[in-house]
């Protein structure tokens, strides 16, 4: 705080400004840049009742914050969760790739993988019958690596003018903010390059038992260099130790209600 006059006194229910303020679990407060913070509640004022003044930058970084707390929903893959964990190599694929990551038997690579569900909203159930999307982020020493891919082999569409599309009839309909089987099917009866997947969507592999029992797999098909310039055309597969475990129909349904989060709390 700015000291008051000389002749006004200091309000002394003020808190001390020489002691920093503590927080029990994470130590000193700081700021968003972790610069420890003098006084946490108490804004820089002309005086003890003066007005408060906008060179207080700890006032206009925390206020700042509060304006961001929400980050505006995702269009898709909206609702999901994560872990960390590490990659490891158990075959030497060095014959394929230079990528130092992959360069040797048993190397390890700190990561982080998200699963999701895809088309639906942040309030939705883990349970809905939707293809599950995946993240993966490798902490390589060359810098990080990111692969995105979806629990099944193939997908919906292949022009990516049709992508808007498919996902827009998967969300409320805007005229009575509800979700339509009619918007939904009038869209999919015209597009028969999504039979294969749609088919995998209603089989029991469209409502999985978690995010842990499910295989992975790119959407596209990658190009990897070796050391000798010779280029490999592969696709990602990413395959569940736990095995392939889904949920009924019925089942979905009923955790959809009693346990919306089913996935994040496994």
């Amino acid at each position: 705080m700015i000291p008051p006059p000389k002749n006004v006194k200091q309000d002394a229910r003020a808190p001390s400004t020489t002691e920093l303020p503590l927080d029990q679990n994470l130590g000193r407060i700081t700021n968003s840049v972790g610069i420890p913070v003098v006084n946490e509640i108490n804004p820089l004022t002309v005086g003890p009742h003066g007005p408060i003044l906008l060179q207080d930058a700890y006032l206009i970084d925390k206020l700042s914050h509060f304006d961001r707390e929400r980050i505006p929903e995702r269009v898709v893959h909206a609702k999901g969760g994560g872990a960390h964990g590490y990659f490891e190599v158990t075959k030497d694929v060095s014959h394929l790739t230079c990528a130092d990551f992959l360069s040797a038997v048993g190397k390890r690579t700190p990561m982080f993988a998200r699963f999701s569900t895809v088309a639906k909203e942040m309030g939705s159930a883990d349970t809905v019958r939707n293809p599950r999307g995946f993240a993966l982020k490798f902490y390589t020493q060359e810098g990080n690596f990111d692969m995105v891919g979806n629990n099944t082999p193939v997908f919906f569409e292949r022009n990516p003018s049709a992508f808007k599309d498919l996902i827009a009839v998967q969300k409320r309909d805007p005229r009575t903010h509800l979700p339509s089987a009619n918007m939904f099917w009038d869209y999919f009866t015209l597009r028969p390059v999504s039979f294969h997947q749609l088919l995998i969507q209603f089989s029991n592999r469209g409502t999985p038992d978690g995010f842990r029992h499910m295989h992975g797999y790119s959407s596209h098909t990658y190009k990897l260099i070796n050391h000798n310039g010779l280029v490999h055309y592969v696709k990602w597969h990413f395959r569940t130790n736990q095995g392939v475990k889904n949920l009924s129909a019925k089942h979905a349904e009923e955790l959809a209600g009693t346990e919306p989060d089913y996935a994040i709390q496994d």
